[in-house]
């Protein structure tokens, strides 16, 4: 007898699962074989360290910000595959930096800041000074840049020897603020917009209703812009030598300057006195051979970096972040939002349950908040206010600690501290409050639509957006603004201790620097995280070398996992053996103007509108 053939089914079936089969197995062998060659290389390579006579090599990429924007599994993963996260936390570049200043092993530092974004003026003023604790110590402090950008070359005229490549620039421009405005754009597109707002100084919903900013907002915008770049000229005169005003004049006549230069950046960077020679990357490896020690295969400087020195420090010495340390350190950077955020935003829900977890725990004995935020929805700045209110009460010190920005629903949180510290260039202020309603009738009709029905009540209907605009729904919006302001006014008023009438002079939107906050009282202390952080101890009667930690959600099984892996001998060996994981699995995105702006706005929570407390400001 012949048997009988399988139909077509059963042999697509069995020839897919043969497919898949291989395919499963291929993949697993090819796994297995990358753990064993990563294995070989972690056990064949030698344990991290820091030898005798090194340089630190500090060469920090991206921006400067207070906690990562990316999850810690997003960072563990961009390590095992070898790609940089373009965001450099404050912390960490202070904690290397006052940590060699007394390690012997370290001869000297190198700062590296080609790849460095900058931050704002009080972080860097931070990192300023840590480098001038760093050279008061004794240690040689060079810096070298194939180009500078202007908060990169803050930090490097702090060097006792700035070098530029001889095609570079240091690239020196001010400071400016400039948005784009969108009226005309909505009114081709047939859209309306309204603007909801207490404070003439209250500008971040300008761009939407006018072409071009307010004399009210040039007014604020240049005054408190003026403070902090006559800081910048300061600061960078008197670490070079040079006095501000020639310096003002050298940012002014860059153009002219260059022309005589025919077009030579470095030369002209170098003729203003900015760096003090013109020198490519192997002449200052040449350099830094031969007044220190070269490494062992003779081709550069003995040297260590960054990110293995922080983790040496944590190693050796253990992190400042350990449990059972009576000071705890809250984070609120980025815009204020409903419910739970990742880092880079500051989530009402997330962050009030930081705060409560400070308060709950018995060995926490104050509370230091270090804000960085440009404000946000009014509702969850409430959120988190109210815990620093109830975390006072429960008899722990709450001090702020104003970064670059703690502006409007930023203020909000602060007020209720024990002390609010700011740097003098911290951006603050912009006590105010603002709504928008858009809708688009024009729109609707050019293309033929119309919206229509009944409805039981006069309200029903009011907040939807295709219909005509309502002048009850403007009414209503409005209502919610002043009322708001009301609110924050008054709190500010107790907070302060400033009756409403002295809070509405320094209020109404408008924007300050931390000086000028502190001349007005909005602001107890100027100072930085370190000030705050001594503060702190100081109320709770805590000894001036009590330990303090950061509060942070607790990471998931799988999410610590990964990065200790990450952080790992192993994955240090296989970085070094050119082995990693897929880089596309890393997940990638920008947010420009426009879209921040439009996600802040989205933020409606159980309403059809949303009242901000936001700046939208900054300085580039």
């Amino acid at each position: 007898m012949t048997a009988s053939r399988p139909g077509p089914v059963r042999r697509f079936l069995v020839g897919t699962w043969r497919t898949l089969d291989f395919t499963r197995r291929f993949i697993l062998t090819v796994l297995f074989l990358l753990l064993v060659g990563v294995l070989l290389a972690a056990a064949l390579k030698a344990p991290l360290k820091v030898e005798p006579r090194s340089v630190l090599v500090v060469a920090p990429v991206g921006l400067l910000v207070e906690e990562y924007s990316a999850s810690a599994l997003d960072r563990a993963l961009a390590k095992m595959t070898g790609q940089d996260l373009p965001e450099v936390r404050l912390r960490d570049l202070l904690r290397v930096l006052d940590a060699a200043g007394s390690d012997d092993r370290i001869e000297r530092v190198l700062l590296r800041l080609d790849r460095f974004a900058g931050g704002g003026l009080a972080s860097l003023r931070e990192v300023g000074a840590a480098i001038d604790r760093l050279r008061a110590s004794g240690k040689e402090v060079i810096a070298y840049g194939d180009a500078y950008g202007q908060g990169a070359y803050y930090l490097a005229a702090r060097a006792g020897e700035v070098y530029l490549h001889p095609f570079g620039v240091a690239l020196v421009e001010g400071l400016g603020r400039y948005r784009t405005y969108f009226a005309r754009a909505f009114e081709k597109l047939g859209i309306e917009v309204r603007l909801f707002r207490v404070g003439e100084y209250k500008s971040a919903g300008e761009p939407y209703i006018r072409n071009e900013a307010s004399p009210e907002a040039r007014e604020a915008d240049l005054y408190w812009m003026n403070d902090l770049w006559q800081r910048w000229l300061v600061e960078v005169g008197q670490a070079r030598g040079l006095a501000p005003a020639a310096l003002q004049a050298s940012v002014d006549g860059f153009p002219e300057r260059l022309e005589a230069a025919a077009g030579d950046f470095a030369r002209v960077t170098l003729d203003a006195g900015l760096v003090d020679d013109l020198k490519t990357a192997d002449q200052v490896r040449a350099l830094l051979i031969e007044r220190g020690v070269a490494d062992r295969d003779g081709h550069s400087f003995r040297q260590v970096s960054m990110e293995h020195y922080l983790e040496l420090l944590d190693r050796e010495r253990g992190d400042a972040g350990a449990a059972g340390a009576p000071v705890a350190i809250v984070v609120a950077e980025g815009e204020i939002v409903d419910g739970e955020t990742p880092g880079g935003m500051v989530g009402g829900v997330s962050t009030s349950a930081l705060i409560r977890a400070a308060r709950e725990d018995d060995q926490v004995r104050a509370v230091v908040l270090r804000v960085d935020s440009p404000g946000g929805g009014v509702f969850p700045s409430e959120l988190i206010r109210r815990e620093v209110e109830l975390t006072r009460a429960a008899g722990k010190p709450v001090v702020v600690s104003m970064g670059d920005l703690a502006a409007s629903g930023g203020y909000w949180i602060s007020m209720d501290a024990d002390r609010i510290f700011a740097d003098p260039s911290t951006i603050t202020g912009s006590i105010g409050v603002f709504g928008l309603w858009f809708n688009a009738p024009e729109t609707m009709d050019r293309l033929g639509l119309n919206t229509d029905g009944t409805a039981t009540t006069a309200m029903a209907g009011l907040f939807d957006p295709t219909r005509p605009f309502d002048p009850r729904t403007g009414r209503i919006i409005q209502s919610s603004v002043d009322n708001f302001y009301r609110e924050f006014i008054g709190k500010v008023s107790v907070a302060r201790g400033q009756s409403e009438a002295a809070v509405d002079e320094v209020a109404r939107g408008r924007v300050w620097s931390g000086a000028q906050a502190h001349e007005r009282g909005l602001v107890d202390q100027l100072g930085g995280l370190g000030e705050a952080i001594a503060h702190a101890r100081e109320l709770a009667g805590l000894a001036a070398d009590s330990p303090f930690r950061y509060v942070e959600r607790e990471l998931g099984t799988f999410e610590r996992f990964v990065q200790n892996l990450g952080g790992s001998a192993l994955a240090h060996a296989a970085r070094g053996a050119g082995v990693y994981l897929p880089g596309a699995w890393l997940p990638e995105g920008v947010r420009g103007d426009l879209a921040r702006a439009q996600a802040l706005l989205a933020q409606r929570g159980q309403l059809p509108w949303s009242v901000q407390a936001h700046c939208l400001c900054g300085a580039d």
